[in-house]
């Protein structure tokens, strides 16, 4: 798998991280799309659900940041990292056939396919030969 395949893997599954982060986010401060998590149940999700969406938010922004740090692109990927970034793949698949079984059609129909979809991308990462950024398929200009 070359460089330019992992880091473009990184940068969409990071993106993806982010913005459920940010959905997340807003669930906690209250806007009302709770039809599209936690099972579709409240429109306006309860304290404790906030409190979830907020705890979520903040795992999924590591997440991205893992993947970022796994490919190469922030820092450098530790064992530690290479460990955890494995870790994400059933996490995010367990996630995809939770929302696909849920009773949501938002979930159905969006929080699944984008769970499988940063799953598969956290794979091509995790699988990767981690390296720089500032290396990685670099070819000397021509003269």
């Amino acid at each position: 798998m070359t460089a330019t395949i992992t880091r473009t893997a990184a940068g969409a599954a990071a993106v993806g991280l982010a913005g459920t982060a940010l959905f997340q986010v807003a669930l906690a401060g209250g806007v009302p799309w709770g039809a599209a998590a936690w099972g579709g149940l409240y429109e306006q999700l309860p304290a404790q659900l906030r409190v979830s969406s907020a705890i979520s938010a903040v795992v999924l922004l590591a997440a991205a940041v893992l993947v970022l740090r796994r490919a190469g692109l922030w820092g450098s990927p530790s064992r530690p990292v290479r460990v955890l970034s494995w870790v994400l793949v059933p996490l995010l698949a367990l996630s995809a056939l939770g929302n696909f079984a849920s009773a949501s059609r938002w979930e159905n129909l969006l929080m699944g396919p984008v769970a499988l979809l940063l799953s598969v991308l956290c794979v091509v990462v995790a699988r990767s030969r981690p390296t720089p950024a500032a290396a990685a398929d670099h070819t000397p200009a021509a003269v």
